[in-house]
């Protein structure tokens, strides 16, 4: 029986001495030193004396002796330097009882105290012993090292929390406090919570740090970064979350300045210079990749495609091919332009500027006067562009609206007729026309924006567009024919053909699209059936796009008369790599346009909006905002019945472009 005897415990970290009042068997009833009484386990006792005590005493000399007794174990325990006892048996390969550490350090006679002492010493250090069965098994030297280590962590990350929450609170109140030490440190914690939230490695700490500054909402996060100037207004988080990178290294400028000093060698490539050679583009354009040439002769057209020959100049396997890889395509963002190849090269020496010798790949092809093509052929090239014109000043010379340097009415419009034919032949063959209006957005003065939605059908566009997939096709079947290995692009036949007059073409292309087979890239020269082309493969954007790139390469090769750059193999190696960059970068993209979309919708909540029915759910509707082609979900109301392919108006209730939220409401018809 243990009644009258000294049981310590352990409650809240802290050792308890208390008097064991009754012994019940299957629980002790206990005194302890604060004078009050409690029931414990027998399994919760760490240490029973083995003096006992008159518990028929008054309740007041109890206590005296409970309290004297902890206060005893306590001056004892001070004495233990844990450190010392650690290093007398370190290298012992077994345990040992409390009794024979309390012999070693208080020498033969010991008693319950000592033995109290001893434990009490151990438990609060916890660095030197771990208690086993009941027993002190010395932990080794590198274990000793390893919980050092985690114990200062541990007292760092403490410190970095109190003074971290501090700074945000004075943040949160409005204040410009100078940040603490860990300044750093406490950005990084915010940024991961912003970006990854429970997914992110630090999310206990990093919660823990808000809820110190009297934060709830982890979303607050994202809003401290900028109220701090680490992030701007409009963070592009899936850039931060996809790691991609918007500079470039020291090492790859470095080579980027060493091609730009280069002499571009122009022996054993067809002098061009004499063709007048213009650029069409969009405004903003400053890196020309492609340029066009027409003669107009008795027998009928001479049609010049002319592609900036990077190839010739970035060598495979370098710092900047490396990087153009890993990158895979140009990223054009609302507001930034993240380039794939430097702009010190992609704006300058690899762009086909006007009044500059360039470097080519050239396609030359003939047609007769009925747009027939009747020859053609791919030569490396010199160049020199003549007149530099945006899609405006195309479209308004086929107007009459004026004269461009490069040509008029007549000579654009032969152009466009070519191009018609072109298409015209591509429909027949199967092809699709698929083609919707572009968002663009449009800053002005401030912050304030406004959207435009730019036709993609216009004489000028349709003009580049199918002269590039004229490009794209006949290289394509050049490398198909002379078997050079290369990446196509092959698209099976979509699942149904749909009609355009039954639905209206915005209804048209949304359903059409959701037909569609999957696009592929292969080296098995297959047709691609949304182009109505037998073959194809692009090439026509070799700063922009990395495959385009590779692909220059191989057909290079083969007009130089050498062995293709890579094989197959090392262009499924290529395919394997880029892929799941390219499939990034169109999230980035996608999910930007969003972002913005719904930006402007957060500022329009009050205006009506056409919205197009797209689909009839259980619960809801799928929308699409026909002035601004963003897909949103709207709630189905009571007795409210909408069709697929019905127009009506709608409303915003709702947005936050950080969320993703678009709430719409009923507006009538």
């Amino acid at each position: 029986m243990n009644q009258g005897r000294i049981i310590e415990y352990i409650d809240q970290g802290k050792f308890i001495c208390a008097l064991c009042l009754q012994d019940r068997g299957n629980r002790f009833h206990l005194l302890t030193g604060s004078n009050r009484q409690v029931n414990l386990s027998p399994k919760r006792a760490i240490l029973v004396s083995g003096s006992t005590l008159d518990i028929s005493r008054p309740r007041e000399e109890l206590l005296e002796d409970l309290n004297r007794a902890e206060a005893l174990r306590n001056r004892l325990k001070a004495q233990v330097n844990v450190i010392e006892l650690w290093e007398l048996i370190r290298d012992e390969k077994e345990s040992f009882g409390h009794r024979y550490l309390a012999q070693l350090v208080f020498g033969e006679a010991v008693d319950d105290a000592h033995l109290s002492a001893v434990v009490r010493a151990l438990f609060e250090n916890r660095v030197h012993f771990k208690m086993k069965d009941g027993r002190f098994l010395p932990n080794s030297g590198e274990r000793v090292e390893q919980i050092l280590r985690q114990q200062q962590e541990q007292a760092r990350k403490e410190a970095l929390l109190r003074q971290g929450a501090a700074w945000l609170r004075e943040v949160v109140a409005g204040g410009t406090p100078e940040p603490p030490p860990c300044g750093e440190e406490i950005v990084r914690m915010l940024a991961g919570l912003a970006l990854y939230g429970k997914e992110d490695p630090g999310y206990k700490y990093a919660k823990e740090l808000l809820s110190l500054a009297g934060i709830t909402d982890i979303r607050e996060a994202k809003h401290l970064l900028m109220r701090l100037g680490v992030w701007e207004a409009d963070e592009n988080l899936d850039l931060l979350r996809l790691g991609i990178e918007t500079g470039f290294t020291p090492e790859q400028m470095a080579e980027t300045a060493r091609l730009a000093g280069l002499t571009p060698e122009t022996g054993g490539r067809e002098d061009l210079r004499d063709i007048p050679v213009l650029t069409i583009d969009g405004p903003m354009t400053r890196d020309y990749d492609d340029a066009v040439s027409l003669e107009i002769t008795d027998e009928g057209l001479n049609l010049g495609i002319h592609i900036t020959d990077a190839a010739a100049l970035i060598p495979p396997g370098g710092p900047l091919d490396r990087e153009s890889m890993d990158r895979a395509s140009s990223l054009y963002l609302p507001r930034r332009h993240i380039a794939m190849i430097p702009p010190e090269l992609s704006q300058d020496v690899l762009s086909l500027r006007e009044g500059r010798d360039r470097r080519a790949v050239s396609l030359l092809a003939r047609f007769d006067r009925a747009g027939n093509l009747t020859a053609h052929r791919f030569v490396a090239s010199v160049i020199r562009v003549r007149h530099r014109l945006d899609y405006d000043d195309v479209n308004r010379a086929l107007a009459g609206e004026g004269e461009t340097p490069a040509g008029d009415a007549d000579f654009f419009g032969t152009m466009h007729d070519l191009a018609l034919r072109l298409r015209r032949d591509r429909l027949d063959r199967g092809a699709l026309n698929l083609s919707l209006p572009e968002l663009h957005f449009k800053w002005e003065n401030g912050s304030g924006f406004r959207l435009e939605l730019m036709e993609q059908d216009t004489p000028s566009r349709i003009i580049v567009s199918e002269f590039m997939i004229l490009y794209n096709w006949l290289a394509a079947r050049l490398c198909r024919d002379e078997r050079v290995p290369v990446l196509y692009r092959t698209q099976a036949p979509p699942g149904e053909r749909l009609s355009v007059e039954e639905t209206g073409y915005l209804f048209y292309v949304f359903r059409q699209r959701r037909k569609l087979s999957p696009l592929k890239v292969s080296t098995a020269p297959e047709p691609h059936s949304g182009l109505g082309l037998d073959a194809y493969a692009q090439s026509t954007s070799p700063i922009r796009r990395y495959l385009d790139l590779v692909v220059q390469r191989q057909i290079s090769s083969r007009l130089s008369g050498r062995e293709p750059v890579y094989d197959e193999e090392r262009l499924k190696e290529i395919w394997m790599r880029v892929e799941p960059v390219i499939k990034s970068i169109a999230m980035v993209k996608r999910n930007r346009l969003r972002y913005w979309t719904i930006k402007y919708l957060d500022h329009h909540r009050d205006e009506v909006f056409r919205a197009l029915v797209l689909d009839e759910l259980k619960r809801k509707y799928r929308v699409v905002l026909k002035d601004l082609l963003l897909v949103a979900e709207m709630r189905r109301e009571d007795g409210l019945i909408l069709s697929p392919g019905e127009e009506i108006a709608v409303k915003v209730k709702k947005s936050d472009p950080w969320e993703d939220l678009v709430e719409l409401s009923y507006a009538g018809d």
